[in-house]
């Protein structure tokens, strides 16, 4: 595990780098859809937050294995079953989603999300072993992760409130380990690798916003009321998600990564742009339960589980890949799209969704290349 070279051209994504991603849908549906139901039921906070302290350890492990997997992909026999470890992990994280989040018991999550940091501690301990070059840095890894899992053992022991407290601090402590380790010498990461493996992600995620518009046909197929209610939602949810996968891909990633410093503001800014992609598929099942009268959230709250974060993707993008190309006219316009999409949550049933897709196509007007730039 010498190290890849972080100029190697034509560098895509392994298939077992795919396959690892499969078992990331699970873990992403699993958690969609308990925020879903929540959100449903009217407990729109209790879900918010339950789904984001999940969707940390479902972010924090891809993210990992992936900056990991773009240095020392060696593909052997050891690093193949180490993947296939952590794939088990994600599988137990995705089953403990509902009771986490429902009744704020991680303790199945923390099992999973043990077993994939321990796989990756022992990744990191043969780097140490096999290249003197990164050997600091892999043991500032290795002993980095594994303080913080003792310390998310020992956690399930607290009281509910000191745990609860004790989440953060230790989300904190994961976040500080790679700026501690890669500070004595960065590990070489390929750009075009990395930003292909978060487009892939951002994929998955949009995914299941497709899935949700599916839903809402085989729902008016099946109920027979409300068809054309229905239909638009589906229609209107699909404008979205194509709105959200054209601005995500309207500019090239590789640029934005450049030093650590950058790289570290890229991989942790898309927590949150992740986070709103999986909280959007939900947000459609919301809106498809309140045309359906199968939901007892109100309507106000309905529509804010849909434009919320369709805002936060948006503006996530902006700032990160697409301001600085931008000119004043064309941020303006980005700002007031979101405005109309964050607006149309006070809008009466599907208008909400149709309101967000006409801002979503507003973005994605307002977001695209001068003609200069184009191939």
């Amino acid at each position: 595990m010498t190290g890849r070279d972080p100029h190697e051209s034509g560098r895509a994504a392994s298939p077992l780098e795919l396959f690892f991603d499969l078992v990331f849908v699970v873990a992403v549906s699993f958690s969609s859809v308990q925020l879903h139901h929540m959100e449903a039921d009217g407990h729109l906070g209790a879900g918010v937050l339950g789904y984001l302290m999940v969707f940390f350890a479902v972010w924090w492990s891809w993210m990992n294995f992936t900056w990991f997997a773009t240095s020392f992909d060696t593909d052997d026999v050891p690093y193949r079953l180490l993947t296939f470890v952590q794939m088990a992990g994600v599988l137990v994280v995705a089953s403990g989603a509902a009771d986490a989040m429902e009744h704020h018991d991680f303790t199945v999550i923390t099992i999973g999300y043990v077993i994939m940091r321990l796989a990756m501690v022992t990744q990191w301990l043969r780097v140490a072993v096999t290249t003197p070059r990164f050997r600091v840095t892999a043991l500032r890894y290795a002993g980095g992760i594994l303080v913080v899992q003792i310390a998310w053992v020992l956690r399930l022991f607290l009281p509910e409130t000191i745990g609860f407290i004790g989440f953060f601090v230790l989300v904190a402590a994961e976040i500080a380990v790679p700026v501690w380790a890669e500070s004595h010498t960065s590990t070489p990461w390929n750009p075009h690798h990395i930003t292909e493996r978060y487009g892939l992600f951002t994929l998955i995620l949009l995914g299941e916003s497709i899935l949700a518009s599916a839903n809402a046909v085989v729902e008016a197929l099946k109920a027979g009321e409300a068809v054309s209610e229905l239909l638009t939602i589906s229609a209107a949810g699909l404008v979205i998600a194509a709105g959200m996968w054209w601005i995500y891909f309207s500019r090239e990633h590789h640029h934005h990564i450049t030093s650590l410093r950058s790289s570290l503001v890229y991989g942790y800014s898309h927590y949150f742009i992740f986070a709103a992609a999986g909280a959007f598929s939900a947000g459609i099942e919301v809106i498809i339960d309140i045309s359906t009268h199968h939901a007892e959230t109100a309507p106000l709250t309905a529509g804010a589980t849909l434009t919320i974060p369709v805002a936060i993707f948006i503006l996530g993008i902006w700032a990160l890949t697409i301001r600085r190309t931008l000119t004043p006219a064309g941020n303006a316009g980005v700002l007031i799209a979101v405005v109309v999409i964050v607006a149309a949550t006070f809008l009466p049933g599907v208008w909400v969704v149709v309101a967000a897709a006409a801002g979503t196509v507003i973005a994605v007007v307002a977001s695209r290349r001068p003609v200069s730039e184009l191939p």
